[in-house]
């Protein structure tokens, strides 16, 4: 079985239609038979992928760092728990038990993830498929940012050799069937 970690928001603060898409995206995994790696919260974008998932039938696994588990923040869709010591823990955990990495819309803790999982990447470190959901254009900015590091020469390897961007579930499901191959 694939899995793909999925880095998002765990904020309870945001529109109805992030929650909605990462509903819809959490179900597109399950679906589609690959198993879903993700940080593990009852809140925000991270608990609606997880519902997705379980339910359309998929496998869910909660990283979890042990001050959410003690908080009882952790979510009870979780099939299989992996309890870590930070946050840190918890990346290395996410990126090294996934085939895809994907970010949902999400905050500083997200923009920490990608930015890890880009210069791992541009080292060789991994060569996983990063994936950015752009949902209404939520990552253009970085997207330009990105770009103009490049343009100027502050990136060695250029991110369109390793970063995917996807605007809807239908791109999300052909390049998950691309990575299926």
């Amino acid at each position: 079985m694939k899995h793909i970690g999925v880095f998002c928001a765990a904020s309870q603060r945001l529109e109805a239609a992030y929650y909605d898409e990462a509903l819809r995206v959490g179900r597109k995994i399950g679906q589609m038979g690959w198993a879903l790696v993700y940080g593990g919260a009852n809140s925000g974008s991270m608990e609606c992928v997880a519902q997705g998932v379980h339910e359309a039938g998929g496998t869910v696994v909660g990283v979890v760092p042990r001050i959410l588990e003690t908080k009882r923040r952790a979510s009870d869709y979780i099939d299989e728990l992996v309890p870590c010591a930070d946050l840190n823990d918890r990346k290395q955990i996410m990126i090294e038990r996934s085939d895809v990495l994907l970010a949902l819309p999400g905050g500083i803790g997200t923009l920490d993830e990608i930015f890890t999982l880009m210069a791992a990447n541009s080292i060789g470190y991994q060569q996983k498929p990063i994936v950015l959901y752009n949902e209404s254009g939520f990552w253009n900015s970085l997207l330009a940012l990105l770009e103009e590091y490049d343009r100027k020469s502050f990136i060695n390897v250029p991110c369109a050799n390793y970063l995917k961007v996807v605007s809807s579930v239908q791109e999300f499901e052909e390049l998950l069937n691309e990575c299926s191959k």
